[in-house]
């Protein structure tokens, strides 16, 4: 009976990881976070089903996302282009993103540019595209909102992230290739996370269960004030399809530029 059970465990695998993948390494810990001691996550055996590059988020059920500062942006008071640490539970970068787009839409048209985000593995290999227009953003106008395209990898379309109208929520779906709504992210009324984190729940399309949530976590009053530093939390099931989160990942940029992008030009 006992050898039974223990057969059963080992076909079932361990919590958070794909049946029959091999166990993770133990010890593997973390080192002081610092620059120069920077932790990278080892490297995974690719699932064939899974899109290349994407192996890394089939395990996870926390993705944090950390925005890089920007010290000539904030000495000068302008707008450069947003970079992001894509990292585990641990603290193990997985990805990094860098924005492309020019200087005159970064200027003029600020938090609404149009841009495209890469991000990239620990290897340099692009894995996610990540393309926004210039969109509208405004209550008060329903038509033209904000919309991202996902592409995993590069070249092939897996999702996109688009703004529904409302009038008092900023409310927005995650669709499939096909742009058939799947879950949907409702934020609060206020987005200004003053003295907390702000949480945007994803739920099912009807709204009445709720899966999980991007937390944009509050980082202290002068971190916020005089920096453009910003930490996101993704927290999923372990086992949601791999191009969802890719887009969820999506949905932490366009929400950092939406409602949380600033800069001393700004005060």
């Amino acid at each position: 009976m006992a050898c039974k059970d223990a057969q059963d465990q080992r076909s079932r695998g361990l919590p958070g990881f794909l049946p029959g993948a091999s166990a993770p390494d133990r010890s593997f810990h973390l080192s002081h976070p610092h620059p120069e001691n920077q932790v990278w996550q080892p490297a995974l055996p690719r699932p064939g089903s899974l899109p290349p590059g994407l192996e890394y988020l089939s395990q996870l059920d926390l993705i944090i996302i950390h925005q890089q500062v920007e010290l000539l942006g904030m000495i000068l008071g302008t707008e450069t282009s947003n970079k992001y640490e894509i990292k585990n539970s641990l603290g193990q970068r997985i990805y990094f993103a860098v924005e492309e787009s020019i200087c005159f839409n970064r200027t003029f048209c600020s938090t609404l540019r149009a841009c495209t985000l890469k991000v990239m593995d620990n290897s340099g290999r692009e894995v996610i595209t990540v393309n926004r227009p210039l969109r509208c953003n405004s209550c008060w106008c329903p038509c033209y909102l904000q919309e991202l395209e996902i592409q995993a990898p590069p070249g092939t379309i897996v999702g996109y992230v688009a703004q529904k109208w409302d009038p008092f929520l900023p409310k927005f779906t995650i669709q499939n290739a096909n742009k058939e709504d799947i879950l949907k992210i409702v934020g609060p009324c206020a987005t200004c996370g003053c003295f907390g984190d702000v949480d945007f729940e994803v739920k099912t399309i009807n709204e009445k269960l709720t899966i999980g949530k991007i937390s944009k976590y509050w980082s202290g009053f002068v971190n916020d004030v005089f920096t453009n530093a910003d930490n996101f939390g993704i927290h999923v099931p372990a086992d949601l399809d791999v191009t969802v989160k890719a887009a969820m990942i999506g949905a932490c940029f366009l929400f950092d530029f939406m409602f949380f992008e600033h800069s001393l030009a700004g005060l």
